[in-house]
């Protein structure tokens, strides 16, 4: 007998069933049959499950002599399955990479459930990757399993037959079936949840939902819509024939009202001449079966006594008005905001008349986001060694409870804002201000850069189209003429920025002024900030960040994380962060895989974890300074070299081991390579060519060279001289050996 019995109907999907059905062949947990029910396809899907059966003995294919529909073709899936657990998959859907293990994993740790919900996420035909809204109802905290009564919420989910495994013996013993026609899940799902005794749920994505460009056969207009009334009459049949579930009419009355006015409004679905008919039904439906107690906002109430008492004129009224305000509103919208920013352009143009303030400082960094980066630590060191220069910090509103309270907040956009850009003396950013700033004469600008440069920038990315989407060479030169000063970590970093940003600024290589902090602190911060983030004593604890894609339309995980720290079993965990731009997040696993995309504060991220694993991120460069492990996941290097290009060759000059797949990385950590001999004297000259200046007074070097205006500097710790890093202190398990080197001489090269 066979763990899971997945069933697959197939019905005018030929080009989708093959990618189908590879995605259950080629999961990593074995024991299951799968069953292809060709639903008498009129193109070739019975002739590609008949081959699928040939080449492997868990396959098997039912012929229906006549097309059925959904709910027939499932039914007889079922009477054929022998698994344990009912597994339903759409011929046009896909399983994800180690999907039924994962859901084999929870059903056995919550003791064989009846029924076990998981997730999904929708694949659209453009290549983009949506989860479900409704993830956060999936929440494995808690006692499990459970009864519906415990997590009522799971009624708020997509009803579909394909995002829950079903214990077999408990579907048998209810009698639960597929009903014909359109909307068949409806019947299903709502018994099944009701039904069952024991409910799990599992947080992790374990379908997708492909979105095809033409739509579903739901999308299609035809008369078959109706169906929703009789699916409908057989959950409130369910109910009469089961009067202890009675509790939950109210809310199937509302989930029923909420549907119907779905498939009423989408244009898509219903013929005109039926519209009329749909809503007289739908008033009958709602009257007979009306239950108090269903609470909804109030515009849900309207709809609902539109539906109950058939107002189709009113109806129709209202969805006029709202689609006239939907298309009035982008140009009041438009208008208002080209008035808003010619006013905006006169108060910064007026301002810039106004005398420079010597005491100000606006710090900012790329996207708006919180107080952090370079900007960041030199904010810090403004306040500390030039008390007398008062800071500001812009970000949108929602980062501003990153930024310390002794600096001003700044919302780009506003009048302050503008004030500020045009009023201050130095101005320092690790991007670029945008294209409405007009430096004045007295200004200091410092470009920091976002770290040591790996992959090809500025005038490089030419020769790159991938990566050089969105570069305007022309207006990077004009933003280049502006800089005073570019902030260095390294020579190599100094010899690269003159080339691919040649402009008439001041090179000052002093050190990466974001890794001050990593170089000052603790064993006592470094505990702080595991216990804030929850990682347990002893654990090790990997920091996963992977670089952004420029050559893929959408992002992806190129690890299953979860396979990753159940391989290396419960002493490791995985923090992961992703870039900010990037959409698709990584699902939590039981606290052991913690998704930290959005932490304000990579620097913290650093101290806390144990070692890194990257592929091409700069953020290996500040790490290499804390003297901790990495592990580079070399993950399609061809096409990342191709569509981006590296100044540095990852092949000869190595921070650490090197894994070429996700088996290899899991081998690296496994075997213990990761923290030994080689690991250290591979990670101690990546260390010495990349990290020279970076001894916790970087910023401070900056500030009183551009706002101090001396020029004895505090002088550069040589790498041999200077204390174990608090990475060192705190985790003695992780091997370190220092290089030594000689003194740096601190450059200002224009």
């Amino acid at each position: 007998m066979p763990r899971f019995s997945v069933i697959v109907p197939a019905y005018q999907v030929q080009a989708y069933l093959h990618a189908c059905l590879e995605s259950v062949l080629s999961q990593s947990y074995p024991d299951f049959e799968l069953i292809v029910v060709d639903d008498a396809s009129p193109d070739a899907c019975g002739a590609i499950a008949d081959e699928f059966a040939d080449r492997d003995p868990r396959v098997r294919v039912v012929h229906l002599p006549e097309n059925g529909g959904l709910g027939p073709a499932r039914n007889a899936g079922m009477d054929r399955a022998t698994g344990d657990y009912l597994v339903f998959l759409d011929g046009d859907d896909t399983l994800t990479p180690d999907a039924l293990r994962a859901v084999a994993d929870r059903v056995k740790e919550t003791g064989d459930p009846d029924v076990l919900v998981y997730d999904y996420a929708r694949t659209h035909w453009t290549g983009e990757t949506v989860r479900s809204r409704a993830a956060a109802h999936l929440g494995e905290g808690g006692p499990a399993p459970f009864r519906l009564a415990d997590r009522p919420e799971l009624l708020r989910l997509l009803m579909v037959a394909w995002n829950k495994a079903v214990r077999r013996e408990f579907a048998e013993r209810e009698g639960l079936a597929f009903p014909p026609g359109y909307y068949e899940d409806t019947p299903w799902t709502y018994p099944v949840l009701m039904s069952a005794e024991t409910v799990a749920t599992l947080d992790r994505v374990c379908v997708h939902y492909r979105q095809r460009r033409r739509g579903s056969i739901l999308g299609t207009t035809s008369e078959r819509h109706l169906d929703v009334f009789a699916q409908y009459d057989r959950v409130f049949a369910f109910l009469e024939a089961h009067p202890e579930h009675d509790r939950w009419r109210p809310v199937l009355y509302r989930r029923m009202c909420d549907h119907l006015a779905t498939v009423f409004t989408r244009p898509d679905r219903l013929p005109r001449a039926l519209r009329a008919e749909f809503l007289r039904r739908a008033r009958v439906h709602c009257r007979r079966y009306r239950a108090a107690g269903a609470p909804a906002p109030a515009p849900v109430r309207l709809r609902h006594a539109l539906l109950r008492l058939g107002l189709r004129r009113t109806w129709e009224a209202l969805r006029l008005a709202s689609a006239l305000r939907r298309r009035t509103a982008p140009v009041a919208a438009g208008a208002l905001r080209a008035v808003r920013t010619g006013v905006l352009r006169l108060h910064y143009r007026g301002q810039r008349l106004l005398p420079l303030r010597a005491d100000r400082a606006v710090f900012a960094v790329e996207g708006g986001r919180g107080h952090g980066c370079n900007p960041g630590a030199l904010e810090e060191a403004f306040r500390r060694f030039a008390p007398h220069v008062r800071t500001a910090w812009a970000a949108g509103p929602a980062h501003h409870h990153t930024v310390p309270p002794a600096t001003r907040r700044l919302t780009p956009g506003t009048a302050a804002y503008w004030t500020a850009l045009a009023r201050s003396r130095y101005l320092v950013h690790n991007s670029s201000f945008g294209a409405g700033l007009v430096k004045r004469r007295g200004q200091v600008l410092v470009q920091t850069q976002d770290g040591t440069p790996l992959a090809h920038a500025g005038l490089d990315l030419q020769e790159r189209p991938a990566a050089a989407s969105t570069t305007d060479c022309a207006r990077l030169l004009r933003e280049v003429d502006s800089w005073d000063y570019v902030v260095s970590a390294n020579r190599h970093s100094t010899l690269t920025w003159e080339r691919v940003h040649p402009g008439g600024y001041a090179t000052l290589e002093y050190g990466q002024p974001r890794t001050d902090a990593l170089q000052r602190a603790t064993p006592a911060d470094v505990a702080r900030l595991r216990e804030i983030l929850g990682i347990p004593e002893g654990t090790v604890a990997i920091l996963y960040a992977p670089v952004h894609r420029d050559y893929r339309r959408t992002q992806r995980v190129a690890l299953d994380l979860e396979r990753v720290v159940r391989r290396l079993g419960p002493r490791f965990m995985v923090l992961t962060r992703v870039h900010p731009g990037d959409g698709h997040r990584p699902a939590a696993s039981a606290g052991r895989v913690l998704d930290v995309s959005g932490h304000p504060n990579v620097e913290s991220l650093c101290l806390a974890s144990d070692a890194l694993v990257t592929d091409y991120a700069s953020l290996m460069f500040d790490y290499a300074g804390l003297d901790r492990p990495i592990v580079l996941h070399a993950h399609e290097p061809e096409a990342f070299e191709a569509a981006r290009g590296t100044y540095v060759d990852l092949r000869s000059v190595l921070p650490g081991p090197v894994a070429r797949d996700e088996d290899e990385l899991i081998g690296v950590f496994a075997g213990g390579d990761w923290q030994g001999a080689r690991s250290a004297r591979l990670r101690a000259e990546f260390r010495e060519r990349f990290c020279p200046h970076d001894d916790g007074r970087a910023a401070e070097r900056v500030v009183r060279r551009v706002v101090l205006g001396q020029t004895r500097l505090p002088p550069v710790v040589p790498l041999g001289d200077r204390r174990p890093p608090a990475a060192a202190v705190a985790r003695t398990p992780l091997a370190t050996v220092p290089q030594p080197a000689g003194p740096r001489t601190v450059t200002d090269s224009r």
